[in-house]
């Protein structure tokens, strides 16, 4: 009882941290799409080949980065929100946002050919094509924020490095797997992992869909 009980915490947690990074990267990554989405500037093909060149981060890299920002000695040590749940969800939305805004530009750009012209040509203002826009690609959106939230889910290094493994509070999947597997209990390692081999596949299998009613 007291071993599932512990599943059922470790999944719902994972869970919530990382659909919450999700959405909250989201949040810039989205609106930084479309706005890059609207210039063909060198500037922008710059700023566009540097988001694609981040996408293969270690995770390592960026929880080391976050850890010295957020370490007492650090500039934003004052929050205090090491090892927490807060600086987890936090590096995992800095990881996950190169992989937004690469994809979602790439679909903002076909759709502005396609929608945001013949909004304008029909009399809409700004505000309408972007709404336009959004409407038209709701699901290449939601294929995308379902992509990001299984990165977000599988990684490790920002989880173990600003989380801190720590029992009952911000221990997640991958990092509980890695620690049981050290430890020799393999059996809830294998419990866990199946766990979480189900959510990425049925996550996967949504995206199929989502792919083929699209087409």
């Amino acid at each position: 009882m007291v071993l599932s009980s512990e599943v059922l915490e470790i999944t719902i947690r994972s869970l919530m941290i990382s659909s919450t990074a999700t959405i909250l990267s989201s949040s810039w990554s989205i609106p930084l799409s479309l706005r890059l989405s609207s210039s063909h500037s060198k500037l922008t093909n710059l700023i566009v080949s540097i988001f694609n060149a981040l996408i293969g981060l270690p995770t390592v890299i960026v929880g080391l980065f976050l850890y010295m920002l957020l370490s007492r000695t650090g500039p934003l040590g004052f929050l205090q929100i090491l090892y927490t749940p807060i600086a987890i969800i936090l590096g995992e939305a800095i990881l996950i946002t190169p992989l937004i805004v690469s994809l979602a530009y790439e679909v903002f750009y076909k759709a502005r050919v396609e929608y945001w012209e013949v909004a304008l040509t029909l009399g809409a203002d700004t505000y309408q094509a972007y709404r336009t826009m959004l409407r038209e690609t709701l699901s290449d959106v939601i294929i995308i924020f379902l992509i990001a939230f299984s990165r977000a889910l599988g990684e490790l290094g920002v989880a173990l490095i600003v989380g801190g493994n720590i029992r009952g509070f911000t221990r997640v999947f991958t990092t509980t797997i890695a620690l049981e597997i050290a430890k020799g209990n393999f059996e809830f390692a294998l419990t866990l992992g199946l766990i979480l081999l189900i959510i990425i596949s049925t996550i996967t299998a949504i995206i199929r869909i989502l792919g083929v009613r699209r087409e």
